[in-house]
């Protein structure tokens, strides 16, 4: 597995955080001595999309001269136990690229295990969501044409050449396109700006964007030439997330469940120095511990675990009960953990464990045994 140190080699990443990070693109070619970073070739993009069971119109897409082609081009109702589907249809979707179309490998990471640790190591970093799509296209033919993402890229080139074209411009903070999807191609042609840079991608490269920064890409234009390369989308948390998390919190305190009084009332001052107090409450309850513990809670909750079985073997269960006795105190994340398994009127370590599973197997078991050591749970013989 990449760690972020061999991810940006040879940046470190600190110098990462302090000059790049959210304010401006960094090109890392591959280079001497670089780690492999390209993860993905030919020969295991091609196994990857053989598991035709794991891809649907949604997952696997087509794009050619700028324009989505109709999954009904391409997909085939396939009936099975579970009801009929549109998935693709490998001699269809040949057809295409052998015209020139682009095939996107949406939400790749979870079929193979580096890829998902990978997904996993910059969630971490980063407090974020992260997804990996692979791109496959053909030379001298755009499968997008100018824009900008919603999310920091780190795009890792993996096989063939692609120029991308970075311009002047970048949304400020963007969370969403701010007008139709029939208008944002020329929109984003008008407010793109001048260009600023190209950026000649090889495999192994990295080319990190942060979100709003216009860019569009194009494979090289030579005689056989066939690009892919892998972006991982990383999408951290951001204020919106403390409305719904706040939500709850506050409708504990009484003030918020009290009715508003009349805008009218002596003059709209008695409404204005509601609001106010609630406004207050509210600062307080963000700048509790406990709130901070619950957002860090929800950040490592978009962590993507890899799927481990050990068949046929079967896990015994180890079996607990609340006992009368309050249990002592903890803070940070395992808090929820604690307050889910003193709720129970009886319940099994190994399902707390999944249960939780944004929080460390070890620190699960560590709060379970301080638990009993008190004699707030008592073990199931």
């Amino acid at each position: 597995m990449l760690s972020l140190d061999e991810l940006l080699h040879p940046i470190t990443p600190e110098r990462f955080l302090a000059d790049y990070h959210g304010r401006k693109p960094l090109h890392i070619p591959a280079g001497d001595g670089a780690p492999k970073r390209a993860i993905l070739d030919w020969s295991r993009f091609n196994a990857l999309l053989a598991q035709t069971s794991s891809w649907t119109a949604s997952r696997l897409r087509m794009v050619r001269d700028n324009e989505p082609i109709p999954p009904e081009h391409y997909c085939t109702p396939v009936t099975d136990q579970s009801g009929t589907t549109l998935r693709p249809s490998p001699a269809r979707v040949d057809v295409l690229l052998s015209t020139g179309a682009s095939l996107i490998a949406n939400d790749i990471d979870p079929l193979a295990p580096d890829m998902t640790q990978l997904a996993a190591m910059l969630s971490r970093a980063f407090g974020a969501g992260v997804s990996a799509n692979a791109y496959c296209s053909f030379g001298g033919v755009q499968a997008f044409g100018t824009h900008f993402d919603l999310h920091d890229v780190f795009a890792i080139h993996c096989e063939g050449e692609k120029t991308w074209r970075l311009y002047e411009n970048r949304a400020d903070s963007p969370v969403a396109y701010p007008v139709a999807e029939d208008r944002l191609r020329p929109w984003f042609s008008q407010t793109r700006g001048a260009l600023m840079q190209e950026i000649r991608m090889r495999p192994g490269d990295v080319l990190y964007l942060p979100r709003g920064w216009y860019h569009d890409a194009l494979a090289d234009a030579e005689p056989g030439n066939a690009s892919l390369h892998l972006t991982y989308s990383v999408t951290p948390l951001y204020g919106r997330i403390i409305f719904g998390l706040l939500e709850n919190a506050a409708l504990q305190d009484p003030a918020f469940r009290a009715y508003f009084p009349p805008a009218g009332q002596d003059g709209g001052r008695a409404l204005a120095e509601h609001l106010a107090g609630l406004g207050r409450k509210l600062a307080d309850l963000a700048a509790l511990p406990q709130f901070r513990d619950e957002v860090a809670a929800t950040q490592e909750r978009l962590v993507r675990r890899p799927a481990t079985y050990d068949l046929p073997a079967r896990k015994p269960l180890t079996l607990y009960v609340p006992t009368n006795l309050l249990p002592p105190a903890f803070s940070g994340p395992v808090t929820e953990a604690v307050g889910w398994a003193m709720s129970q009127p009886r319940f099994a370590l190994e399902d707390m464990i999944a249960e939780f599973d944004f929080i460390a197997e070890a620190d699960i078991r560590a709060v379970v045994q301080r638990l009993e050591t008190a004699g707030a749970l008592k073990r199931v013989i």
